[in-house]
């Protein structure tokens, strides 16, 4: 027994390394600008595919697709929400460094904190505190570049509006208390993005642009796979087998594969300053997920007879 439950947390371990990383080569999707696609094309292809992916997954599970009218309103509010994070992230790639945009997106769990702080009125802890102000500082230092530059304002904006979208869109996925699985739920949130990119590039850039070479369609594939539907999948078995926090904490791997996807593939520069700024954010990341687990702790031990 001993050895299965050692072999599990070994597994649980291996699936929140993988989750993080997989998650953290979203940049790679930046490469498509090149060859000249806007980011509403870029991700109604990612989506779309991804969408019909795990379509196929829950026909094979024989799993239903029926929903009541507060699971419809849940998950319509979770689509626009994750529709919101995304189309500004991927924005964002288009006016700063990839890895930079990455780990500013990585403050989302202290954003998510601050929100159940002022709207919710939990009490604001010395830690939590402590998280936000860690934070502040790590973003003023990618913001402020050598020589007294600053990065695009409109960049870092649209990141911190896609870390703020993606932390109510968590607030939104615990409260709503969703009695359905991860597929499910997912199926619906990607209907929600693909449309709502395919409308969008309609409007604005008046037709959907195609992937027009077979190693842009590779790109495609690797979107809707490994950052969407892989790392989905690890997340909840490390989750599962090792606990929420250890999995939180190991994300911190998430904005660090960006920023070598960034130094490798885009060529973009990496200094002390920027690692400074990095590694602030990782611990006021690190601080919130071990508050949660502690409260959570509590709140079990309230709950014992």
């Amino acid at each position: 027994m001993k050895k299965i439950q050692t072999n599990k947390k070994i597994f649980g371990t291996i699936c929140g390394i993988g989750a993080a990383i997989c998650y953290g080569t979203n940049p790679i999707g930046a490469q498509l600008y090149k060859d000249g696609m806007e980011p509403p094309s870029v991700l109604f292809w990612r989506f779309g595919l991804a969408w019909v992916i795990i379509l196929l997954i829950m026909l094979a599970r024989k799993e239903s697709l029926r929903l009541n009218r507060k699971e419809f309103g849940a998950v319509s509010a979770l689509g626009l929400l994750f529709l919101a994070s995304s189309l500004t992230l991927y924005e964002s790639f288009k006016l700063m460094s990839v890895g930079v945009a990455s780990t500013i997106l990585f403050v989302y769990p202290v954003i998510t904190a601050a929100i159940m702080t002022l709207i919710f009125k939990e009490r604001l802890t010395l830690m939590t505190s402590l998280s936000i102000i860690l934070s502040f500082i790590g973003v003023m230092m990618l913001y402020w570049t050598p020589g007294g530059s600053t990065l695009d304002t409109l960049g870092v904006i649209l990141v911190l509006v896609s870390a703020i979208t993606y932390a109510i869109y968590i607030i939104v996925m615990n409260r709503s208390n969703l009695k359905m699985s991860s597929f499910k739920i997912n199926f619906y949130v990607l209907i929600y993005c693909a449309l709502g990119n395919l409308i969008i590039a309609i409007i604005d850039d008046g037709c959907l642009q195609i992937p027009h070479s077979a190693t842009n369609w590779l790109l495609v594939g690797w979107l809707a796979v490994v950052p969407a539907i892989l790392a989905l999948v690890m997340m909840v078995y490390s989750a599962k087998y090792i606990g929420s926090t250890p999995t939180a904490i190991m994300g911190a791997l998430e904005p660090l594969t960006a920023v070598l996807i960034g130094i490798f593939l885009f060529g973009e520069s990496f200094n002390a300053r920027l690692a400074i700024g990095i590694a602030l954010i990782f611990c006021a990341v690190i601080i919130i997920a071990l508050q949660s687990n502690k409260k959570n702790n509590n709140s079990l031990q309230k709950e014992q007879p």
